[in-house]
């Protein structure tokens, strides 16, 4: 079976990327990547500690590998930072990263270009999902998400700190996208059928960022 990696942000829809690529059983996922600010020591834009993502990896029972961006990075260091990690699978034979993109045609064409370059390429396991039914599909699913970032420009701050659960979803605004796919909201899983263990955590501080980023601080144990 192919081994590839596989762009990981500890929220809904990388998980459910992992858990079609599972399920079909066409590729086997030798390491998740995810993008951590260093000086936060939290998962770019998700704001979850990299405790809880080094635990979420643990229970997935696969490698993490950390890309290091600064606050405020700019995106000439995120490449750089990323296509080094690449190169270094690259020459191992690995040829493929999967990501957990659903529509953005912007944003796969601009991860086929990079990875192209580099003599890689990127799959797509959940791309064009109706991203309502992807959505719903979680509880039935046995996942457990819970939101810890909202863009306030098209959310109220009441969303964040919130579990992804019918509840949640029917009280989505109807110009928001069920799975968030704008931007409008980022989460954590911390159970489901492709953990081994829960990521046991509680509620912290609230906090809101650049006038406009709602976060919600979940604290191991």
């Amino acid at each position: 079976m192919e081994e590839i990696l596989l762009s990981w942000s500890g929220g809904k829809d990388s998980t459910l990327a992992l858990y079609e690529i599972r399920r079909t059983q066409n590729y086997k996922v030798a390491a998740l990547i995810t993008t951590v600010t260093r000086s936060y020591d939290r998962i770019s834009m998700h704001g979850v500690r990299r405790i809880l993502l080094e635990m979420q990896a643990t229970s997935l029972e696969l490698p993490l590998e950390i890309v290091w961006i600064s606050d405020k990075a700019t995106n000439e260091e995120y490449e750089d930072q990323m296509a080094r990690l690449l190169a270094k699978y690259n020459k191992a034979g690995i040829k493929k990263v999967a990501f957990g993109d659903i529509f953005l045609e912007d944003l796969r064409q601009y991860r086929e270009d990079k990875l192209s370059s580099q003599g890689m390429r990127a799959i797509f396991p959940i791309w064009k999902r109706d991203t309502k039914e992807l959505a719903h599909s979680l509880a039935p699913l046995g996942f457990k998400a819970i939101t810890t970032c909202i863009d306030t420009k098209a959310l109220d701050g009441n969303f964040v700190g919130r579990t992804i659960d019918e509840s949640f979803l029917s009280d989505l605004p109807p110009s928001v996208d069920s799975c968030g796919e704008n931007g409008e909201f980022h989460s954590f899983v911390y159970e489901g059928p492709i953990l081994k263990d829960r990521i046991a955590f509680s509620i912290g501080e609230k906090v809101l960022r650049e006038d406009r980023f709602f976060f919600c601080d979940l604290v191991p144990g």
